[in-house]
């Protein structure tokens, strides 16, 4: 991880904060409320679901505020947030503020491992070839399914469109989902150990992943920037459904069918623009993070 100069911190007044703590509560509250209220009523959603079970972070922890790394909170020492793990006392009596340097002493590895993905993966040029076939391998000639939803095209015309592709998968965390069919298909064999190396911005699930590094990385990310890589992952999840092989109409999905020409092009327009917003938030989380902005020769 590269070393970043330390800067004085920044100093939020306690009505500043509390303010921002609040309009984060609002706002977390309205993104997760639909899955709230499915949640009481025992209701399951096939798409939005995965943004509670996949990424297994209960919409609480979407609640909490945190200001990131390098930003005192004046007044902050007799609230709630005093006992939470990796807060210190400020620089001022009274005062809190996160505990960056404790917090990558106990987690070196995982904070080395978010360092290198994000800054390799927003360096990487976005490959926008794959068109979302990776769900389609997930079933590729298997009559048993890990999802009830019917397959749009059936079972014999969901593998003609595998057959009729090359599988070019980047992302490992869609590569061990695959059939063991569709396995062999793939333009090469993917591995945990190798994901730094493979990673690239124009995979809908490393876009959708930069919400699971945010999380990671707790207290060191403010809190509206965690949200914001919430909506990202929220809109990509959208896409890599609608372009799937399930039928979603009942659930009000209108599929991008990637078998043709015009769902080809309407898929990789619209992974170019999440391509762009992935890149952003990485950069945006690297700058909370370490202090400064990441430069081009750091990516």
């Amino acid at each position: 991880m590269p070393a970043v100069a330390t800067a004085a911190p920044a100093r939020l007044s306690r009505a500043q904060w509390r303010a921002r703590e609040e309009a984060h509560r609002e706002r977390a509250d309205a993104l997760t409320a639909a899955h709230r209220q499915r949640a009481i009523r025992g209701e399951k959603h096939p798409v939005w679901d995965f943004l509670f079970t996949y990424y297994s972070y209960k919409p609480a922890v979407l609640r909490r505020w945190h200001p990131g790394a390098g930003v005192e909170l004046d007044d902050a020492a007799a609230d709630e947030r005093a006992q939470w793990r990796w807060y210190a006392a400020g620089a001022h009596p009274g005062g809190l503020v996160v505990d960056r340097a404790g917090f990558e002493a106990a987690k070196p590895q995982l904070v080395g491992l978010i360092d290198a993905i994000l800054r390799r993966t927003a360096a990487r040029p976005g490959q926008f070839g794959c068109f979302g076939l990776h769900e389609w391998a997930m079933v590729y000639r298997q009559g048993a399914h890990r999802h009830p939803q019917p397959l749009r095209l059936g079972q014999d015309g969901t593998d003609a469109v595998v057959d009729a592709h090359e599988l070019r998968c980047t992302h490992f965390d869609a590569f061990r989902f695959f059939t063991p069919e569709a396995v062999p298909r793939n333009r090469e064999a993917l591995t945990r150990d190798g994901q730094p190396e493979r990673e690239q911005p124009g995979c809908l699930h490393a876009g959708m992943d930069v919400y699971k590094w945010a999380i990671k990385l707790g207290p060191l990310v403010p809190g509206e920037l965690l949200l914001d890589a919430f909506e990202l992952a929220r809109d990509i999840r959208r896409l890599d459904m609608e372009a799937s092989p399930y039928d979603l109409a009942d659930w009000g999905f209108e599929p991008v069918p990637i078998e043709t020409p015009e769902g080809k092009a309407e898929y990789v327009r619209r992974q170019r623009a999440f391509a762009e917003r992935g890149n952003a938030l990485r950069r945006r989380i690297l700058e909370a993070w370490q202090g400064a902005p990441a430069s081009s020769d750091q990516l």
